[in-house]
């Protein structure tokens, strides 16, 4: 698995099903763990109260899972290949498997699950399974999220 970097100009003929792509990582911090909590009204002690978060179990704060989604979905847009998306259509199947840690270190991996046209021969569907990654190679969360993406102007004259 290859890293692509870069504002590209992919368009939905670029990627099939099976291309998997990997995003940069970000080093979570106390900071993230805050500015999420004031941005998103989520004040949960698991998140803002050392001693709360070890007494759950826990070997430290760990950050909100929506935090960590958001981080693999915003990571993977560095990579350059949504310069083409239309609309984003919506999360699926979203499971954190392990706590986010303040000082972990998580990246995005993304495969394409899912290609297809639709009825209008200017755009296409992506759908991509992605994986948050930890700086220990442990999975610490999967969803799946598809897009609306522009096709090549040549390949939706073909169809018309």
């Amino acid at each position: 698995m290859s890293a692509v970097t870069g504002q590209g100009r992919v368009f939905w003929e670029d990627l099939t099903v099976g291309d998997e792509l990997r995003g940069p990582g970000v080093t979570v911090t106390d900071s993230h763990l805050v500015q999420w909590a004031g941005l998103t009204g989520d004040w949960v002690s698991l998140h803002l109260d050392e001693d709360h978060a070890r007494e759950a179990g826990f070997a430290g704060r760990i950050a909100h899972g929506p935090l960590s989604l958001s981080l693999s979905l915003g990571l993977l847009t560095q990579t350059g290949i949504f310069g083409n998306v239309q609309a984003w259509l919506g999360l699926d199947e979203v499971r954190a498997s392990a706590p986010v840690l303040i000082g972990d270190t998580v990246h995005p991996e993304a495969e394409i699950v899912g290609a297809r046209a639709t009825s209008k021969p200017d755009r296409g569907i992506w759908t991509l399974g992605y994986r948050t990654v930890n700086q220990r190679g442990e999975t610490v969360m999967t969803f799946s999220s598809s897009f609306m993406v522009r096709r090549r102007p040549e390949a939706a004259g073909d169809e018309a």
